[in-house]
C-alpha cells in the first residue's frame, strides 16, 4: 500500500494519458492519491476537486500557490470558501512562500499566505506548505515557519510540509507545531544529503510520501515526467535510510496519512480499474 499525498495530475502534461497514469499507480499498489488543487491559479481553483470527483480513491485540496499570489482577489478567496465545503477537500494548499523564483512579490506572498491560513482555520482544514528559499539562503524557511508559529500553530489543526527540502531543525520546528513531513522523489538525488539527513530523524509516525508529479521524478526516472506509480521509489529510499523495506515504509506512511486526516482506511483495492 502506498499513498501519494501530493500529485498535480490536472496538469496538461497528463492530458494525453491521464487514465493510463492512474491505472499504473493502482497496479503497483497506490491506494490513495491527493489531487492538489492550485491549478494554474485563479480561476482554476477547483482543478483538484474536478479530478478527485471522478475517482473514489482520490481526495483534493484547494489553495493559491505563492507563485500566483499576485492573482489573488476577494473573488478568489470567496470562491475557495465555497469550494472548501466540498466533501472531497481534505486540506488547504499548497500555500506558503517561494523566494527562489519570486513570481509574486514577497510582501504579497506573505499577505496571501496569512489570508489563506485564516480561511483554512475557519474551514477547519489542515494546510499544505510550499516553502522554497533563495539560493544558499534560509530566508523563506525563517519567515514561513515564523508565520506558521504566529498565525497557525495556536489553532491546533496542523498541516504538512510538502516536498521537504529543509534541514532537520526546520522539520523539528514544524513537528512541534503538529505538522507531518512529506518527502518526494528528490530525496533520491545524489546532492540531496540534507534531505536524507532530515528523513533519518523524522519520527516514522510523522512521515508521508508523495511524488509532486509531474515534477521531481526519482532515480531511476530522473529527467522524465513523474507520476504516482513512482512514489514507491521514494519509499524505497526512505526504507534504506531507516532499515525498513519499501513496503513497510508504504504501509507506515499510508497509516500516517489516514490517521492524520481521520479517513477510514477502506478496502479501496476493490474499486475497479478505469
Amino acid at each position: 500500500m502506498f499513498v501519494d499525498s501530493h500529485a498535480h495530475l490536472d496538469g496538461r502534461q497528463f492530458d494525453s494519458d491521464r487514465d493510463s497514469v492512474i491505472n499504473r499507480a493502482r497496479e503497483v499498489g497506490v491506494k490513495t492519491i491527493v489531487a492538489i488543487g492550485n491549478g494554474d491559479g485563479p480561476p482554476t481553483l477547483d482543478a483538484g476537486i474536478q479530478l478527485a470527483g471522478k475517482f473514489p480513491f482520490m481526495y483534493a485540496t484547494i489553495g493559491i500557490h505563492p507563485h500566483e499570489a499576485r492573482l489573488a482577489s476577494d473573488h478568489a478567496f470567496a470562491e475557495m470558501e465555497q469550494l472548501a465545503r466540498n466533501s472531497k477537500v481534505i486540506a488547504w494548499g499548497e500555500i506558503g512562500l517561494d523566494y527562489y523564483y519570486d513570481h509574486s512579490p514577497r510582501d504579497m506572498q506573505k499577505q496571501v499566505f496569512v489570508r489563506q491560513m485564516e480561511l483554512a482555520a475557519a474551514a477547519k482544514l489542515p494546510i499544505v506548505i510550499h516553502c522554497r528559499p533563495s539560493d544558499k539562503s534560509e530566508n523563506a524557511w525563517d519567515e514561513c515557519l515564523q508565520l506558521i508559529e504566529e498565525q497557525w500553530a495556536p489553532k491546533g489543526i496542523g498541516g504538512i510540509l510538502h516536498c521537504f527540502t529543509g534541514t532537520w531543525p526546520h522539520a523539528k520546528r514544524a513537528l512541534d507545531f503538529g505538522f507531518m513531513i512529506s518527502f518526494a522523489g528528490n530525496v533520491t538525488f545524489p546532492k540531496a544529503q540534507q534531505i536524507r539527513d532530515a528523513a533519518a530523524e523524522v519520527p516514522l509516525d510523522r512521515m508521508l510520501i508523495e511524488t509532486d508529479c509531474p515534477y521531481l521524478a526519482p532515480i531511476p526516472y530522473r529527467g522524465k515526467r513523474n507520476e504516482p506509480a513512482y512514489v514507491k521509489e521514494t519509499a524505497r529510499q526512505l526504507g534504506e535510510l531507516r532499515g525498513l523495506s519499501m513496503e513497510e515504509i508504504g504501509e507506515q506512511t499510508g497509516r500516517n496519512f489516514y490517521n492524520f486526516f481521520k479517513i477510514s482506511e477502506t478496502d479501496e483495492t476493490k474499486v475497479p480499474a478505469l
